[in-house]
């Protein structure tokens, strides 16, 4: 019975945590199961030179999702580029991501008061996606033909927001 496997969200604790060398296999799963591109070990290792542009989640203290983000200078404006953010499919709709994107938003975004946005790529056809964004403020600016090599379909969406936080420094 499909009812007994799921599991119980009315007594759920969501917390977030910190990415270290212990628990990033465990971020590798999340991301495995969570999208259709598979990160190589350079994209981990990236990770683990910046820890604090990254965040877990947890519910019931298992690892249940991830945004991770790298910083990067755009036609000289430095931007927070959002690499990953993903829940496993079963804790989706519970506020996890919301959570995740908020400490992006409130907190790196604070931290990295000289970026002046964050911005990241979804899928053309992921229209969960494009209106959870749109919900935080981002906005479609543009779009790009054949981004993705191995999925379909291969365009993606340019999706960025002002940080509020930024400084110009």
């Amino acid at each position: 019975n499909a009812a007994e496997t799921k599991p119980n969200f009315s007594k759920g604790v969501i917390e977030l945590g910190d990415l270290t060398d212990k628990n990033v296999g465990q971020l590798k799963l999340i991301n495995q199961a969570s999208f259709p591109v598979n990160y190589n070990s350079s994209f981990y290792d990236d990770l683990q030179r910046n820890l604090s542009l990254a965040k877990l989640a947890y519910f019931n203290d298992v690892m249940v999702g991830a945004v991770c983000t790298r910083l990067e200078t755009v036609e000289r404006t430095p931007k927070l580029y959002i690499m990953t953010l993903g829940v496993l499919s079963a804790y989706r709709r519970l506020g996890i991501g919301s959570l995740l994107i908020k400490h992006v938003l409130e907190e790196i975004c604070k931290e990295q008061s000289q970026v002046a946005s964050v911005y990241l790529h979804v899928q053309t056809s992921n229209e969960a996606a494009i209106e959870f964004y749109k919900k935080f403020g981002f906005e479609i600016k543009g779009v790009i033909e054949h981004y993705y090599k191995h999925i379909e379909p291969p365009n993606c969406y340019i999706v960025e927001r002002k940080n509020d936080f930024y400084t110009g420094k």
